[in-house]
């Protein structure tokens, strides 16, 4: 009995978490979208570019186009996908229809493309990202991309995403007749990528660097010395020469790399530098 009241407080609690994660992703997707690019008459594509079309050709609300163009996805991913996905879709999209009808009665914050490209990507990568954490979406082409995966497993979800918002900005483009629409908007797209980006995988990028010296101990105990690092020696065959090798491997910052080359150029002249970028680094003297 215990530990059945213990799931289900925990349960609760991960509801409750994903539930504020959906608030707070929603409300900031909708001021990007409301504020920044529905005024500028852009898209950061997906099923909102649509919903921006008809908005302009109908002036029919923004929230409730959105929830009408999703009703049929939710019907095919009911069948297709399965209910936790959809309905968690339908509460998304429920959720950003009520903070865009908010938003959209709000004076725009610019009415300068360039700016509103640029401010209405990040809002609007910075509330995907968040609504993501919660295993969460808003339907729209993360719906379609599920559904399209039900029936062949081997299409790459992003790639489907891709190439839908790629033909909803051309659409923008057809329909306001104006090509700066569709670059503004291709800016807003890759802004909003690369906000995600950041927010799943953080801002502190490290590199790799692989040293190949006859003198590795002595540049290992160096970097140690010098910069707190440690170093992982690796057995390796150069197939040209046939000669067996030490390979120094060592991860640091962005500002260790210029040191640690230093020290390897200063104690062997020879030695053979290769840089990486690894993205994350987890454990001892890093996360």
């Amino acid at each position: 009995m215990k530990l059945k009241t213990k799931r289900n407080l925990m349960l609760i609690k991960k509801w409750g978490k994903e539930g504020i994660y959906m608030v707070i992703g929603c409300a900031i997707m909708a001021m990007g979208t409301a504020l920044f690019l529905l005024p500028n008459k852009l898209s950061s594509g997906g099923f909102t570019g649509i919903a921006t079309i008809i908005y302009y050709l109908s002036q029919m609300p923004l929230g409730a186009t959105m929830v009408i163009i999703n009703i049929p996805l939710f019907i095919m991913a009911f069948v297709r996908v399965g209910k936790e996905t959809t309905i968690k879709g339908m509460i998304g999209t429920f959720m950003l229809a009520f903070f865009l009808d908010i938003f959209e009665k709000m004076e725009p914050l610019t009415e300068d493309r360039f700016l509103a490209c640029i401010y209405g990507g990040i809002c609007i990568g910075i509330g995907t990202a968040i609504i993501l954490k919660a295993h969460a979406s808003t339907g729209g082409t993360d719906m379609l991309s599920y559904i399209i995966r039900s029936y062949r497993p081997q299409f790459r979800a992003g790639n489907l995403i891709v190439i839908v918002d790629t033909i909803i900005v051309f659409l923008n483009v057809m329909v306001f007749k104006q090509i700066e629409i569709g670059l503004y908007s291709a800016i807003a797209i890759y802004i909003m990528g690369k906000m995600i980006d950041i927010i799943f995988e953080g801002i502190y990028f490290t590199k790799n660097m692989f040293i190949v010296s006859n003198q590795y101990k002595e540049i290992s105990k160096q970097i140690e010395k010098t910069l707190d690092r440690s170093s992982t020696a690796i057995y390796a065959k150069g197939m040209y020469t046939r000669q067996k090798k030490m390979m120094l491997w060592c991860v640091g910052s962005r500002n260790d790399v210029a040191r640690i080359k230093e020290i390897a150029k200063k104690i062997d002249p020879g030695s053979f530098i290769v840089i990486s970028n690894a993205r994350e680094a987890w454990g001892k003297g890093f996360r």
